[in-house]
């Protein structure tokens, strides 16, 4: 049955989610796409829309940074006024950004059916506000889409009040449709001089370590620490801290620095990588898709089963784990598949249809 189904994104890894459900559910469904403007950057939000070929946000809310209650409140007053124009009958939220958790609270308190893409994913860490923010939407879905069996589990022991579907996860859909296309068109690596596996990738941008600076200068001294060059696409939070801490000098002259990155050319740099280093949930799997070994510098993951068969190692923010890490590059002989088949997509637009 077609359905009026309104789209909430507002950060990164949302983008990247939502792009293959909205190409699934073209031509069936009737979708709205908006934008809160969690990520305002042009490199964290606009590039995504023009290189991934999602819909353009018929809103833009424009929300922008602020404490987690100021943005959260605010995205909730204008999704409130977006839900009572379109009168959807499926409500979308991808992930556990404040983005998600705001249009899952008001989503609850009208008639649409609320899916929760992405459900089920625990750290285990409660002071992170994800954690939070997707244990509030799991438990306010009326359909959880959950990525793997670990995620069904974990909401059949929480006692779910929705419908739980395990599809897979979406984001492998995105990786396997952009794989080539990144390669073909991205000439970053031969631009950064770096046209070749022997360089690190690394992202840090989580504000478990951006806003502790001993955190951050372990991070940047475990990746100043290799031989090889250590390429870092910097999020704006994470060049404020350095240039707040005094740290930016010095990591400038040991890292290799760049602006912001559009998904293809980040993809491109994730796939020629010897190693990625990261604090992101979504880099850790993408990097599993890639067959890039990975080195996580959090203290715990959602993402456990790619611990468990060697593909990324857990070494919070101590400078000699990194160090460690990073000079020990493994690749396993053998990698399972645990997050589908890269058709979850399509069963998310079919799990709508029932909705």
């Amino acid at each position: 049955m077609s359905k009026r189904v309104l789209s909430i994104v507002g950060a990164r890894p949302q983008f990247i989610k939502a792009f293959p459900v909205s190409r699934a559910l073209d031509g069936e469904h009737q979708e709205t796409v908006v934008h809160t403007g969690q990520h305002y950057d042009a490199m964290l939000s606009d590039v995504f829309f023009e290189e991934l070929d999602i819909p353009e946000p018929a809103y833009n809310l424009g929300v922008g940074s602020g404490s987690h209650a100021d943005q959260t409140g605010r995205m909730m007053i204008e999704l409130d006024s977006v839900m009572a124009a379109e009168s959807p009958d499926v409500v979308i939220v991808y992930g556990d950004t404040n983005s998600t958790l705001a249009g899952a609270l008001v989503a609850a308190k009208r008639s649409a059916s609320l899916v929760h893409v992405e459900a089920g994913l625990r750290s285990g860490n409660r002071a992170m506000p994800e954690e939070h923010n997707r244990i509030a939407t799991d438990h306010l879905a009326d359909v959880l889409i959950a990525p793997t069996e670990r995620a069904v589990e974990t909401l059949r022991a929480e006692g779910v009040g929705g419908e739980v579907h395990e599809t897979g996860d979406v984001m492998y859909d995105a990786l396997l449709y952009v794989r080539n296309r990144a390669s073909e068109l991205s000439t970053l690596r031969s631009d950064l001089g770096i046209d070749s596996t022997e360089y690190v990738l690394a992202t840090i941008h989580r504000a478990g370590n951006t806003n502790d600076r001993d955190r951050l200068a372990g991070i940047v001294e475990g990746l100043a620490s290799v031989d090889i060059p250590v390429v870092v696409p910097i999020h704006p939070r994470t060049e404020q801290a350095l240039h707040e801490y005094g740290l930016f000098e010095t990591a400038n002259e040991q890292l290799t620095i760049i602006e912001p990155v559009g998904y293809l050319d980040f993809v491109h740099l994730l796939d020629g990588a010897a190693l990625v280093a990261t604090d992101s949930g979504g880099v850790q799997r993408e990097a599993f898709y890639l067959d890039t070994p990975c080195v996580t510098m959090r203290d715990e993951t959602e993402w456990v089963q790619t611990i468990d068969c060697g593909w990324n190692t857990l070494v919070g923010a101590d400078r000699s784990r990194i160090s460690r890490a990073l000079a020990r590059i493994d690749t396993p002989a053998t990698k399972p598949q645990l997050y589908g088949n890269g058709q979850a997509a399509p069963r998310v637009a079919e799990v709508i249809a029932d909705a």
